[in-house]
């Protein structure tokens, strides 16, 4: 199988997780060893940026911060940041030609200071899958995979991210898969 990065998993009715009902990932790794992406329609009111700037001991600013995420259940004690290429961070993984991802505490800084990414998430904890096992939900018509786009990452209302990432693609997410079969 081609590999995912960088591309959508958007979760369909037959997905027997309840944890990832109506979720929209972005795929961040896909190998044969196994794959990892964050949930980005996910926002948890619970946790701010703010109180994650604290735990770090990184002086909060006066303006807007955006709300945290929850990427998955795999580590949720994590932070990572999604972000727009236009910004480089030392440590950082290429997740597409537009977007990367980090940890790195200086781009935490920089947001800070307003001198961050145009356009970022900050997620806590990720989803991740061991050899083959997304590849078997992928079998299971538990996922529909769809390529990634910036502006449902970024620019889309959490609400609305899951639906229109099918719809860009023609598809009703909320009828796809009544039927089921092979040709």
């Amino acid at each position: 199988m081609e590999s995912l990065q960088g591309q959508f998993l958007l979760s369909t009715k037959q997905m027997p997780d309840p944890r990832f009902r109506e979720k929209l990932i972005l795929m961040c790794g896909h190998t044969a060893e196994g794959a990892i992406g964050l949930v980005v329609n996910h926002p948890v009111p619970e946790v701010t940026v703010a109180d994650i700037l604290t735990s770090v001991s990184i002086e909060v600013p006066d303006f807007p911060l955006p709300p945290v995420y929850i990427g998955g259940p795999v580590e949720p004690e994590t932070a990572f940041i999604l972000y727009s290429s236009d910004y480089r961070a030392r440590s950082e993984l290429a997740v597409s030609e537009t977007i990367s991802l980090s940890s790195d505490m200086d781009l935490l800084r920089d947001i800070a200071r307003g001198r961050g990414p145009r356009s970022y998430l900050v997620v806590l904890g990720y989803s991740g899958w061991s050899a083959g096992q997304l590849e078997g939900e992928l079998a299971m018509d538990g996922w529909l995979t769809l390529p990634g786009d910036d502006d449902i990452v970024f620019r889309t209302d959490d609400g609305e991210k899951w639906q229109r990432a099918a719809q860009r693609f023609g598809i009703d997410i909320t009828t796809f898969g009544d039927t089921v079969g092979s040709a």
